[in-house]
């Protein structure tokens, strides 16, 4: 039985370790990653007639990657851009926690600017393989009243 608390702890100990490892090894490069991938949502939602409202934008602490507009409808686009799928899809990041950010930042850009349209919550999820990068476009990926 100890053998076995033993095996699991060295496991686990290991497991985080390189764990770490490779997160330290891709973060020196994650900004350009995520700067590239906004790139490519950007340059995605263009070609498929959106207008490009703002990027990056402030509010307080938090942010909005991108911000467009298309059939009488604000679209918040929270772009999401991994090296690999190791640690799940990258949608997946964008967790309970991160919609509530977006969903505050949102209400703060309608407030700031007397928008009243429509508005959608998107994703955009890039994953960069050996054959290029593999864009999702995941549209109403989740509602405002959700939280």
């Amino acid at each position: 039985m100890q053998n076995n608390y033993v095996m699991a702890f060295a496991y686990n100990y290991i497991f985080l370790n390189l764990k770490q490892a490779y997160i330290k090894l891709n973060t020196m490069n994650s900004k350009q990653i995520g700067d590239n991938g906004e790139l490519l949502a950007i340059n995605f939602l263009k070609n498929n007639g959106y207008k490009i409202v703002e990027t990056n934008w402030r509010f307080q602490r938090y942010e909005i990657d991108i911000i467009a507009f298309k059939n009488n409808e604000i679209i918040i686009v929270e772009v999401k851009t991994r090296a690999t799928d190791f640690f799940g899809s990258p949608e997946d990041a964008v967790d309970k926690r991160k919609r509530k950010k977006i969903i505050i930042t949102a209400n703060a850009f309608l407030e700031q600017r007397n928008i009243d349209f429509e508005v959608r919550f998107d994703i955009i999820s890039i994953l960069n393989t050996k054959n290029g990068n593999s864009i999702k476009h995941i549209k109403d990926a989740f509602m405002a009243f959700e939280l």
